[in-house]
């Protein structure tokens, strides 16, 4: 159990070296208003009954081999599961997009990100029928189902790493998304993996 763990690890001295507040400067590329903006749908509401009714996105910077790279993912609030995600080398449009049939869920967003401002995101999530929701300006708070899956990724796939090349890094979190999904169990999930627990509620 996860509280015994804790509790042997405050015994012996132990202490995780990931999830340190103050660690990490968050990532923003906001150039104002360059778009439409819209209402903040999801007002800090994070839970789901299920999933794909309510999703979140934003975008976080890497330094690789001396230049940067760029996610973007598309999370699942329910499920905990990064559905869709694009790696690049510069912030940009493209996201990988895999809606089942029926489904027309919120996606959440940062209003600081240029691209979900732009007008071919917008109509290319409502030729999807996604309803779309943007945080207040400058107030990370309203974005943070999207931001806690940044820290863990950073603390638990990139931190103190180096990477020779953006290939080798783009390879190697995609695997780690995979990862994410399939093997990485969560407390929220009652020890399920985002897959699992996707399955089963759709199953219900």
């Amino acid at each position: 159990a996860d509280k015994t763990v804790l509790k042997m690890m405050r015994e012996m001295g132990i202490r995780c070296g990931i999830r340190r507040r103050g660690s990490r400067r968050r990532y923003s590329s906001y150039r104002g208003l360059v778009g439409s903006t819209f209402e903040n749908v999801i007002a800090r509401d994070f839970g789901a009954e299920g999933p794909w009714q309510k999703l979140g996105t934003d975008v976080t910077e890497f330094k690789v081999a001396g230049s940067k790279a760029y996610l973007a993912p598309v999370y699942d609030m329910a499920s905990k599961e990064i559905v869709a995600w694009d790696v690049s080398r510069s912030p940009d449009l493209g996201q990988q997009k895999r809606l089942p049939a029926g489904a027309e869920p919120i996606l959440h967003s940062d209003m600081g990100e240029w691209q979900y401002q732009h007008q071919w995101w917008r109509k290319e999530l409502e030729r999807l029928g996604i309803r779309q929701s943007m945080s207040r300006k400058g107030n990370c708070l309203d974005n943070a189902a999207a931001e806690q899956v940044f820290g863990h990724l950073k603390d638990e796939f990139y931190r103190g790493r180096v990477f020779d090349s953006y290939e080798q890094f783009k390879r190697e979190l995609d695997a780690y998304i995979i990862h994410w999904n399939t093997r990485r169990r969560q407390i929220r999930l009652e020890g399920r993996t985002p897959e699992e627990f996707r399955s089963m509620s759709l199953a219900v």
